[in-house]
């Protein structure tokens, strides 16, 4: 496959939650530009229901629908299923991805999340066990497993999918923070940038890059779809793919440490953002005025 724009071949990337949404987006990306490519999840190859408010909800999307699409562009890559609110499947995924990419892993993306707001009055335990489970453990479990191999190739990359609301509420208090109810996904996308920074100044005499990237406002996926209004103006996840990208290739000393955003990491760095398949170049775009004041365009 030819590579256009960012090189990464010869690595091997394992992507988490890549069965649809971001995670898809994240892993043709990065098989676009050249890595081998491990996608994991619950759905295999039909999707498999989750529990959100309650119920037992289905959202479409499976590791074999994106392996197809990963080949059917160039691209290479293999599904290892796996349910990473499972400690024991958590802590073998990585071994297992090692394995299938030939004894290396160079590239991780914790990805994978479980959304279900209320209010906390109304939330129950187990939502906000599993919230914490997928934004806190499931990433630090990950990344504890695959540093030894990226200590024993002499680099790495780690890069965990974030979000602006992790960044505080303005005052005084708009209606949607009243009423939302995320305030336990919020906090644990908090602990995420803090775990990451630590593992960052860790991690850096290694040669092990640690990084966020979040959506600098909302992107529609198949998992968050429900939960973002029809009016909200959302942005082209292949923004948020390229800046993932753009955490996996340099030395740690070069970039290491940052909160970063979709839309601000592309326009502040200067960086070309390419279609899924790597195949076309998409606009050059400002980040949207809409997008959390806080956001550093640097992610420092």
């Amino acid at each position: 496959m030819a590579v256009l724009g960012t090189d990464i071949s010869g690595k091997v990337a394992l992507v988490t939650g890549s069965s649809r949404g971001i995670g898809r987006a994240v892993a043709q990306r990065l098989a676009a530009a050249g890595a081998t490519v491990i996608v994991t999840g619950r759905s295999a190859s039909a999707p498999v229901a989750g529990k959100r408010y309650g119920t037992e909800q289905l959202v479409p999307g499976t590791l074999a629908e994106t392996v197809a699409l990963i080949e059917a562009a160039g691209g290479k890559a293999m599904a290892i299923p796996a349910d990473i609110e499972d400690l024991d499947a958590a802590r073998d995924l990585v071994a297992k991805a090692a394995q299938a990419g030939g004894g290396r892993l160079d590239i991780l993306v914790n990805n994978a999340g479980f959304v279900d707001f209320a209010q906390a009055a109304d939330m129950s335990f187990d939502t906000f066990e599993r919230t914490l489970t997928h934004y806190v453990r499931a990433p630090f479990v990950l990344s504890q497993a695959a540093i030894p191999h990226m200590r024993e190739a002499g680099a790495g990359w780690i890069v965990n999918i974030g979000s602006q609301d992790s960044l505080p509420p303005s005052r005084p208090y708009p209606e949607h923070e009243k009423l939302r109810g995320y305030h336990v996904y919020a906090a644990a996308k908090a602990a995420l940038n803090r775990l990451t920074q630590g593992m960052a100044a860790e991690l850096v005499d290694a040669n092990i890059a640690v990084n966020v990237i979040g959506p600098s406002t909302a992107i529609r996926t198949p998992g968050a779809d429900s939960l973002i209004p029809a009016e909200f103006p959302t942005e082209d996840v292949a923004y948020l793919a390229e800046s993932v990208l753009a955490m996996c290739h340099l030395p740690a000393a070069e970039r290491t440490g940052l909160l970063g955003y979709s839309m601000h990491i592309p326009w502040h760095y200067g960086i070309e953002v390419r279609s899924l398949d790597g195949k076309r170049t998409l606009p050059r775009c400002e980040p949207p005025a809409w997008s959390h004041p806080q956001i550093s365009a640097s992610g420092e």
